[in-house]
């Protein structure tokens, strides 16, 4: 049985379990009669501008995953893919993880760079070229 505390996200950072919320509801999907009558699915709940991660870690978090949080700045992270609570629960845990994982990551920084010279007459050629063949392509009017 996994341990429901704190969210290890990687070895120096982790998501008290104070800062999560979970709520279970009924999932859709195969499961017979016992559809109608488990909550095995869970919706994990996190409030990223109220966490204790790092700055720089929520605001990369806000830019990848912005269009998935509410107008109030939370994440709602939902999983019924599994017919047991537990396992669902530990679905949602791990792919919330996954995510501010990916946030931690520093982007590198992109170093401007300037096309060769060779590679500007190669464009500029193919393009005269592609010009020459658009306009053989006009109308031909026989000329009386």
């Amino acid at each position: 049985m996994a341990d429901f505390g704190d969210l290890r996200v990687s070895g120096e950072l982790t998501v008290p379990a104070w800062e999560l919320s979970e709520a279970f509801v009924r999932a859709s999907g195969p499961g017979g009669q016992n559809v109608n009558k488990v909550s095995s699915a869970v919706q994990l709940t996190w409030v990223v501008e109220a966490s204790s991660i790092p700055a720089e870690i929520k605001a990369r978090f806000a830019k990848l995953y912005g269009s998935r949080m509410t107008n109030d700045g939370r994440i709602i992270v939902e999983a019924s893919e599994h017919r047991s609570q537990p396992m669902n629960r530990e679905a949602a845990r791990k792919r919330l993880a996954q995510m501010i994982q990916k946030a931690s990551i520093r982007p590198k920084r992109r170093i401007a760079t300037r096309p060769t010279a060779g590679s500007v007459r190669r464009r500029i050629k193919a393009k005269k070229r592609r010009g020459e063949i658009k306009s053989l392509r006009g109308d031909v009017t026989p000329e009386d």
